[in-house]
């Protein structure tokens, strides 16, 4: 089947969500049990703060905590436009206000240990907290141990973007900067890491920039995969927008970054040597520090789950959402992280009553603009098999190779629609 994409717009689950969440109202221990009952969450992305907003939703006498340094969050999807001067880093930035009005505790600390055998965090100054369940949605951390050469300082010259914010800001003056006839280069991971589109979104729209403003400058990528998020959409759309300003180069090409020289700012490959004008490094990814502490982590840096759910099959009474999680074919992305958090608090509700996990599926669509007016799309639909989210045979799709231009500009149109939507019903 396809998936229509303004109904992807409103929905996470295919299941019917506030039908789901009054199922867990009806039952007759739901106030008792809520009552005394405390969910603690850590991370205030789009997964943890779905999942308090649904939880008190569902249960407003239940005593929800979300743990979040931050005063505010800066969102990732739509930031490469922000790399590309089309929007203001500003418009990124999301309170918690909304939340808190919906009676979610939020303290402004970091979670610097969870022990998950005597259930309790510890803040980073020194409060502890119990907790009765708990949800880790703390997002994803960048390895810069996994690749030699790149380290936090390192991020100050040779940016990662990866974290919406400051480095994004950083990219964005080092675009503006560029000599004319100077040279981008990104150092692209192997997965799996965020937003798998991410970084081809990017290169499309550092593309964009340069053709606008620096049309003699060239933009390299290597890539330590050889086969990536929507390729042929991407790879035809280079080719016809931006000719040969982009150059792709995969593992096969031996183009994998296995070093950096940050203070000549060139990345190493094993055949090669690339200096650039502008060098953009994605690291390597790994679940949160505070998830491996936690023990909620396996030999791969990531967190196994029950993927009905989201409870951690390290630890029972803790589950893993969004980016930390491993959710198999369900990518690591702000839709997923959405859908994710509002069924994990409707599993935790339903135990809380008593009620079995219900059996539900999950939809997932990754958004790209390779131009301001130009977008690309692909979406899933993925169900639950015991440890495992397995793509639905015949469920999604990405857009035609053969679209006509209107049909480009209405997505990007519905990439923008999606981002308003998303950002209001978790902030706003």
């Amino acid at each position: 089947m396809s998936i229509r994409r303004r109904t992807l717009l409103k929905q996470g689950t295919l299941l019917p969500f506030t039908a789901l969440l009054a199922s867990c109202q009806s039952s007759p221990t739901g106030s008792s049990d809520t009552r005394n009952a405390r969910v603690v969450i850590i991370g205030g992305g789009f997964g943890g703060v779905t999942a308090a907003r649904t939880l008190k939703a569902g249960a407003p006498d239940l005593d929800v905590v979300l743990i979040e340094p931050r005063r505010s969050y800066v969102a990732c999807p739509f930031s490469n436009l922000v790399v590309a001067g089309l929007r203001d880093i500003k418009a990124q930035t999301f309170g918690y206000t909304a939340v808190e009005a919906m009676g979610v505790r939020i303290l402004h600390d970091r979670a610097l240990e969870v022990d998950p055998v005597a259930r309790r965090v510890t803040l980073d100054s020194r409060a502890e907290l119990s907790y009765d369940r708990l949800i880790m949605a703390p997002g994803i951390e960048l390895n810069y141990d996994a690749l030699p050469g790149y380290s936090r300082d390192a991020a100050n010259s040779l940016p990662h973007a990866w974290d919406a914010g400051p480095q994004t800001v950083l990219l964005r003056d080092q675009l503006r900067a560029l000599p004319e006839g100077g040279t981008v280069a990104m150092a692209i991971p192997d997965n799996p890491y965020r937003c798998p589109p991410g970084p081809y979104e990017r290169a499309s729209l550092i593309a964009w920039y340069l053709k606008q403003h620096k049309p003699r400058a060239k933009l390299l990528l290597l890539d330590a995969k050889d086969r990536f998020s929507k390729q042929p959409l991407f790879m035809a759309a280079w080719k016809t927008l931006y000719g040969d300003r982009v150059e792709w180069l995969g593992r096969s090409d031996g183009a994998a970054v296995i070093e950096v020289d940050a203070a000549n700012r060139t990345l190493i490959t094993d055949f090669d040597q690339h200096q650039a004008d502008v060098v953009n490094v994605i690291p390597p990814q790994r679940a949160a520090a505070v998830a491996r502490r936690a023990d909620l982590t396996d030999r791969t840096g990531w967190c196994p789950i029950d993927a009905a759910t989201f409870e951690s099959s390290r630890h029972r009474a803790a589950h893993v959402i969004g980016d930390a999680a491993i959710a198999n074919a369900m990518p690591k992305s702000a839709f997923a992280a959405n859908a994710q958090g509002r069924l994990v608090a409707l599993q935790i509700l339903r135990s809380l009553n008593d009620l079995p996990p219900i059996d539900t599926k999950l939809m997932n669509t990754c958004y790209s603009l390779v131009s301001p007016d130009y977008g690309i799309s692909v979406a899933g639909v993925y169900a639950a098999d015991g440890p495992l989210w397995a793509s639905q045979p015949g469920s999604g799709g990405a857009s035609p190779m053969d679209a006509p231009d209107g049909q480009r500009k209405a997505e990007a149109n519905y990439a923008r629609a999606w981002f308003r939507h998303i950002t209001d019903q978790v902030f706003g």
